[in-house]
């Protein structure tokens, strides 16, 4: 079984209590068909589970069949340098079908930022590297596709599917005492 090989820290996009007893990484494609069917999923057990859950969400644009993943990732990045990651993350899966650049332009609209700013980052690739550090992350903890899922730092091998019950056995465990 595969493990988590990038501990979270403070500079990754967390949602949920640092002290949760539960935290759940996805490294994710926002063009990923498979993570736009895990968007809703995941909201509906962050709710389910609030203030016992922590998530975080790390790149792993795989540009080779989704072209719009890079752009969409640089467009999370931005909104996340003005505070608005979680926003825009939420727009880009609500969006799915629609990702380019008029997409971005209304999610920076919608969010207060300026279109214009998000076009200069992306010609300085400034959120190339930041892309590329959750992307190498995620190789050395043998992610090879998406959505992948680690809770508590262990990988989820029954995907998205097997997600809610993977959560439930684990708080169950935690509250044994296992």
């Amino acid at each position: 079984m595969s493990h988590l090989r990038i501990p979270v820290s403070d500079h990754d996009h967390s949602l949920g209590p640092a002290d949760a007893p539960i935290t759940l990484i996805e490294y994710g494609d926002y063009q990923c068909p498979y993570c736009g069917a895990a968007f809703p999923v995941v909201k509906e057990l962050l709710k389910k589970y609030d203030g016992k859950i922590r998530f975080i969400f790390r790149n792993f644009p795989i540009a080779e069949i989704h072209p719009e993943a890079v752009d969409a990732a640089f467009v999370a990045e931005f909104a996340s340098e003005h505070g608005e990651f979680w926003q825009a993350h939420d727009l880009l899966y609500e969006n799915q079908t629609d990702l380019g650049p008029q997409l971005y332009q209304r999610i920076c609209e919608a969010l207060g930022l300026s279109a214009a700013d998000l076009e200069q980052a992306a010609k300085e690739n400034k959120y190339t590297a930041r892309i590329k550090a959750d992307e190498d992350g995620g190789l050395r903890s043998g992610v090879n596709g998406t959505p992948t899922f680690f809770l508590n730092g262990a990988l989820v091998e029954a995907g998205t599917a097997g997600l809610a019950d993977a959560i439930a056995a684990e708080i169950g465990h935690l509250n044994t005492g296992g």
